[in-house]
Protein backbone atom coordinates (compact mmCIF):
# COMPACT_ATOMS: atom_id res chain seq x y z
CA UNK A 1 0.00 0.00 0.00
CA UNK A 2 1.32 3.40 -0.66
CA UNK A 3 2.93 5.16 2.00
CA UNK A 4 1.01 8.37 4.28
CA UNK A 5 -1.02 9.22 0.95
CA UNK A 6 -2.55 12.42 0.63
CA UNK A 7 -4.75 14.30 -1.37
CA UNK A 8 -3.10 17.27 -3.41
CA UNK A 9 -4.62 19.50 -6.38
CA UNK A 10 -6.69 17.26 -8.89
CA UNK A 11 -4.20 14.26 -7.60
CA UNK A 12 -2.58 12.50 -4.70
CA UNK A 13 1.06 12.56 -3.08
CA UNK A 14 2.77 10.29 -1.08
CA UNK A 15 4.28 12.85 1.95
CA UNK A 16 7.71 10.78 2.79
CA UNK A 17 11.50 10.85 2.73
CA UNK A 18 14.09 9.46 0.13
CA UNK A 19 14.65 6.79 2.73
CA UNK A 20 11.41 6.03 3.66
CA UNK A 21 10.95 5.58 -0.32
CA UNK A 22 14.03 3.04 -0.68
CA UNK A 23 12.75 0.91 2.36
CA UNK A 24 9.29 0.56 1.00
CA UNK A 25 11.22 -0.41 -2.83
CA UNK A 26 12.99 -2.75 -0.97
CA UNK A 27 9.36 -4.70 0.24
CA UNK A 28 7.80 -3.81 -2.94
CA UNK A 29 10.67 -5.48 -5.18
CA UNK A 30 10.94 -8.36 -3.15
CA UNK A 31 7.16 -9.30 -2.87
CA UNK A 32 7.12 -8.88 -7.01
CA UNK A 33 4.01 -6.79 -7.75
CA UNK A 34 4.01 -4.46 -10.39
CA UNK A 35 3.76 -0.88 -10.22
CA UNK A 36 5.23 2.64 -11.03
CA UNK A 37 6.41 5.32 -9.22
CA UNK A 38 5.45 8.50 -10.51
CA UNK A 39 7.03 12.47 -10.11
CA UNK A 40 4.58 15.55 -10.59
CA UNK A 41 5.85 18.53 -10.81
CA UNK A 42 3.68 21.68 -11.31
CA UNK A 43 3.64 20.66 -15.50
CA UNK A 44 2.14 17.47 -14.80
CA UNK A 45 -0.96 18.54 -12.38
CA UNK A 46 -1.26 21.06 -15.08
CA UNK A 47 -1.64 18.32 -18.15
CA UNK A 48 -4.16 15.95 -15.39
CA UNK A 49 -6.28 19.06 -15.20
CA UNK A 50 -6.29 19.33 -18.97
CA UNK A 51 -7.00 15.97 -19.80
CA UNK A 52 -9.15 13.95 -16.47
CA UNK A 53 -8.43 10.74 -18.05
CA UNK A 54 -4.78 10.80 -16.84
CA UNK A 55 -5.61 10.95 -13.20
CA UNK A 56 -6.24 7.38 -12.51
CA UNK A 57 -2.78 7.15 -14.14
CA UNK A 58 -1.47 9.23 -11.69
CA UNK A 59 -3.62 7.88 -8.83
CA UNK A 60 -2.82 4.21 -9.59
CA UNK A 61 1.02 4.76 -9.35
CA UNK A 62 2.80 2.81 -6.19
CA UNK A 63 4.94 6.03 -5.36
CA UNK A 64 4.40 9.45 -5.78
CA UNK A 65 6.53 12.18 -4.95
CA UNK A 66 6.08 16.00 -5.10
CA UNK A 67 8.49 16.95 -7.62
CA UNK A 68 9.73 20.96 -7.60
CA UNK A 69 9.59 23.77 -4.64
CA UNK A 70 6.34 24.73 -6.15
CA UNK A 71 4.70 22.22 -4.79
CA UNK A 72 6.08 22.05 -1.16
CA UNK A 73 5.16 25.60 -0.91
CA UNK A 74 1.32 25.01 -1.89
CA UNK A 75 1.26 21.85 0.58
CA UNK A 76 2.64 24.27 3.36
CA UNK A 77 -0.07 26.86 2.52
CA UNK A 78 -2.60 23.83 2.31
CA UNK A 79 -1.62 23.33 5.80
CA UNK A 80 -0.06 19.67 4.86
CA UNK A 81 3.74 20.77 5.07
CA UNK A 82 5.52 18.05 3.05
CA UNK A 83 8.52 16.13 4.32
CA UNK A 84 10.33 16.35 1.47
CA UNK A 85 11.09 17.47 -2.46
CA UNK A 86 11.65 13.87 -4.47
CA UNK A 87 13.27 14.94 -7.74
CA UNK A 88 13.20 12.13 -10.07
CA UNK A 89 16.27 12.42 -11.39
CA UNK A 90 18.25 12.83 -7.75
CA UNK A 91 16.33 10.28 -7.10
CA UNK A 92 17.37 7.75 -10.21
CA UNK A 93 21.07 7.98 -9.40
CA UNK A 94 20.48 6.99 -5.27
CA UNK A 95 17.80 3.91 -6.55
CA UNK A 96 20.87 3.22 -8.82
CA UNK A 97 23.36 2.89 -5.87
CA UNK A 98 20.47 0.90 -4.02
CA UNK A 99 20.32 -1.23 -6.91
CA UNK A 100 24.21 -2.17 -7.00
CA UNK A 101 24.29 -2.76 -3.26
CA UNK A 102 21.51 -5.02 -3.17
CA UNK A 103 21.89 -6.86 -6.49
CA UNK A 104 19.16 -5.27 -8.01
CA UNK A 105 18.61 -5.54 -11.90
CA UNK A 106 18.16 -2.19 -13.81
CA UNK A 107 16.73 -1.94 -17.49
CA UNK A 108 17.00 1.56 -19.11
CA UNK A 109 14.35 2.14 -21.76
CA UNK A 110 14.36 5.75 -23.64
CA UNK A 111 16.05 8.50 -25.02
CA UNK A 112 17.83 8.25 -28.26
CA UNK A 113 19.59 6.15 -30.17
CA UNK A 114 22.39 4.84 -27.96
CA UNK A 115 21.68 7.37 -25.00
CA UNK A 116 20.37 4.56 -22.72
CA UNK A 117 23.60 2.15 -23.97
CA UNK A 118 26.14 4.61 -22.70
CA UNK A 119 24.03 5.92 -19.65
CA UNK A 120 24.35 1.79 -18.39
CA UNK A 121 28.38 2.35 -19.11
CA UNK A 122 27.98 5.17 -16.82
CA UNK A 123 26.23 3.44 -14.17
CA UNK A 124 28.43 0.63 -14.25
CA UNK A 125 31.35 2.64 -13.64
CA UNK A 126 29.53 4.81 -10.88
CA UNK A 127 27.99 2.18 -8.73
CA UNK A 128 30.79 -0.70 -9.40
CA UNK A 129 28.14 -3.88 -9.28
CA UNK A 130 25.49 -3.00 -10.49
CA UNK A 131 23.53 -5.54 -12.25
CA UNK A 132 22.35 -4.05 -15.87
CA UNK A 133 19.21 -6.15 -17.35
CA UNK A 134 19.01 -4.64 -20.65
CA UNK A 135 18.65 -1.05 -22.49
CA UNK A 136 16.28 -0.13 -25.43
CA UNK A 137 15.67 3.09 -27.09
CA UNK A 138 12.56 2.91 -28.62
CA UNK A 139 11.34 4.44 -32.24
CA UNK A 140 9.41 7.93 -32.52
CA UNK A 141 5.52 7.01 -31.66
CA UNK A 142 6.54 3.52 -30.82
CA UNK A 143 3.43 3.61 -28.62
CA UNK A 144 1.37 4.05 -32.03
CA UNK A 145 2.87 0.67 -32.68
CA UNK A 146 1.35 -2.02 -31.93
CA UNK A 147 4.33 -4.77 -32.91
CA UNK A 148 7.13 -2.84 -31.55
CA UNK A 149 5.00 -2.02 -28.09
CA UNK A 150 4.71 -6.16 -28.07
CA UNK A 151 8.21 -6.26 -28.88
CA UNK A 152 9.59 -3.89 -25.76
CA UNK A 153 6.81 -6.03 -23.62
CA UNK A 154 8.33 -9.54 -24.42
CA UNK A 155 11.89 -7.56 -23.76
CA UNK A 156 11.37 -6.47 -20.98
CA UNK A 157 9.76 -9.65 -19.59
CA UNK A 158 12.53 -11.81 -20.70
CA UNK A 159 15.44 -9.22 -19.37
CA UNK A 160 13.67 -10.30 -15.56
CA UNK A 161 14.62 -6.98 -14.18
CA UNK A 162 13.56 -5.70 -11.10
CA UNK A 163 13.89 -1.84 -11.55
CA UNK A 164 12.61 -0.08 -15.20
CA UNK A 165 13.84 3.22 -15.97
CA UNK A 166 11.07 4.47 -18.07
CA UNK A 167 12.08 7.80 -20.15
CA UNK A 168 10.27 8.63 -23.00
CA UNK A 169 8.47 12.05 -22.17
CA UNK A 170 5.04 12.89 -19.82
CA UNK A 171 2.53 11.37 -20.03
CA UNK A 172 3.87 8.98 -22.66
CA UNK A 173 5.62 7.25 -20.32
CA UNK A 174 2.82 6.82 -17.59
CA UNK A 175 0.76 6.03 -20.28
CA UNK A 176 2.90 3.13 -21.55
CA UNK A 177 3.60 1.78 -17.84
CA UNK A 178 -0.61 1.88 -17.03
CA UNK A 179 -1.26 -0.06 -19.86
CA UNK A 180 2.29 -2.54 -19.65
CA UNK A 181 3.04 -3.55 -16.76
CA UNK A 182 1.27 -5.99 -16.24
CA UNK A 183 2.45 -7.63 -19.21
CA UNK A 184 6.78 -6.88 -19.28
CA UNK A 185 6.29 -7.52 -15.19
CA UNK A 186 8.79 -5.93 -13.68
CA UNK A 187 8.53 -4.77 -10.25
CA UNK A 188 9.66 -1.34 -10.43
CA UNK A 189 8.78 0.96 -12.96
CA UNK A 190 10.50 4.33 -12.73
CA UNK A 191 8.84 7.01 -14.54
CA UNK A 192 12.46 9.64 -15.35
CA UNK A 193 11.36 11.73 -18.22
CA UNK A 194 15.36 13.18 -19.33
CA UNK A 195 17.06 10.99 -16.83
CA UNK A 196 18.47 8.78 -19.08
CA UNK A 197 20.27 11.82 -21.03
CA UNK A 198 21.82 12.88 -17.93
CA UNK A 199 22.88 9.93 -16.93
CA UNK A 200 24.52 9.34 -20.37
CA UNK A 201 25.54 12.86 -20.07
CA UNK A 202 24.37 13.46 -23.22
CA UNK A 203 22.39 16.66 -20.91
CA UNK A 204 23.85 18.55 -18.39
CA UNK A 205 21.79 18.66 -15.34
CA UNK A 206 21.17 22.56 -13.52
CA UNK A 207 24.36 22.81 -10.66
CA UNK A 208 23.17 21.85 -7.47
CA UNK A 209 22.16 24.78 -6.04
CA UNK A 210 19.66 25.65 -8.80
CA UNK A 211 18.13 22.63 -8.13
CA UNK A 212 18.14 22.84 -4.44
CA UNK A 213 16.77 26.50 -4.44
CA UNK A 214 13.99 25.79 -7.26
CA UNK A 215 15.39 27.19 -10.11
CA UNK A 216 16.21 23.89 -12.39
CA UNK A 217 13.25 24.98 -14.62
CA UNK A 218 15.83 28.37 -15.09
CA UNK A 219 18.49 26.45 -16.57
CA UNK A 220 16.63 24.14 -19.01
CA UNK A 221 14.72 27.26 -20.06
CA UNK A 222 18.20 29.02 -20.81
CA UNK A 223 19.41 26.01 -22.46
CA UNK A 224 16.67 24.58 -24.10
CA UNK A 225 14.30 27.44 -25.01
CA UNK A 226 12.47 26.49 -27.70
CA UNK A 227 11.27 23.06 -25.96
CA UNK A 228 10.98 24.02 -22.35
CA UNK A 229 9.93 27.87 -22.59
CA UNK A 230 6.72 26.99 -23.95
CA UNK A 231 5.98 24.99 -20.74
CA UNK A 232 7.04 26.89 -18.51
CA UNK A 233 4.80 29.40 -19.93
CA UNK A 234 1.84 26.96 -19.60
CA UNK A 235 2.90 25.79 -16.25
CA UNK A 236 2.07 29.13 -15.19
CA UNK A 237 -1.50 27.72 -15.05
CA UNK A 238 -0.33 25.87 -11.72
CA UNK A 239 -1.58 29.55 -9.46
CA UNK A 240 -4.71 29.47 -10.14
CA UNK A 241 -4.83 25.82 -9.69
CA UNK A 242 -3.54 25.63 -6.61
CA UNK A 243 -6.52 28.53 -5.40
CA UNK A 244 -9.14 26.24 -6.81
CA UNK A 245 -7.66 23.51 -5.00
CA UNK A 246 -7.51 25.61 -1.82
CA UNK A 247 -9.02 23.35 1.06
CA UNK A 248 -12.57 24.68 2.25
CA UNK A 249 -13.12 25.94 5.08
Amino acid sequence: MPLNRIPFMNIHLDNITTEEAMDYIDEWIASRRVGQIITPNCDQIVQVEKNPALAPIWNSAELLFADGHPLLWFAKWYKTPLKEKINGSSFVPELCARAAQKGYSVFLLGAGPGVADQAAENLKATYPGIRIAGTFSPSYGFEKKPEEVAAINEMLRESRADILILGVGVPKQEIFGYENQEKYNIPVTINAGATIDFLAGNKKRAPKWMVDSGLEWLYRTLKEPKRVGGRVLRDLAIFPLAWKYRPKK
